[in-house]
């Protein structure tokens, strides 16, 4: 399981013409999917976001996390995080999990992370769905994390 994290100021997701979600100041991730990924993975994976340390402590230094600032959390599934770019200059998708697996280990994170921090600070994506996604990124500073 990968998770890109960007930190934010603001982020959100339009599918159809909708906005479906929308967070403040907070961590964007787009979660991808591996065959093998289960539930352990989803545990695993949303600690070590919740509590990575991405974010300004007094002397500008990244010593707080997700947790410690009180921010939101926007998960967007992402399975293109899962490529195998290795070789040639096409990616191939043999590593990701299959849509249904896929689905329900976002579906699981998203409710592992909405109970750790709260409904109103995690918002999601749409599994499957051709979504547009919008971000202030804040530094800018990303970190890809695998489990």
């Amino acid at each position: 399981m990968k998770g890109l994290i960007q930190r934010v100021s603001e982020a959100s997701v339009v599918t159809g013409g909708e906005r479906i979600a929308s967070i403040d100041a907070g961590l964007l991730l787009l979660l991808g999917v591996e065959r093998g990924d289960g539930r352990a993975q989803v545990g695993k994976l949303c600690r070590k976001i919740l509590a990575y340390r991405v974010f300004p402590d007094d002397q500008g230094r990244m010593n707080r996390s997700l947790i410690d600032i009180g921010g939101s959390l926007l998960i967007v599934p992402q399975f293109t995080l899962a490529a195998d770019t290795a070789s040639g200059t096409r990616p191939g998708f043999s590593c990701a999990a299959g849509p249904e697996l896929a689905s329900e280990l976002f579906d699981s994170f998203l409710a592992e992370a909405q109970a750790k921090l709260g409904r109103e600070r995690v918002e999601g994506g749409r599994f499957g769905a051709d979504m547009k996604v919008h971000l202030v990124n804040d530094g800018p500073v990303t970190f890809l994390l695998e489990v």
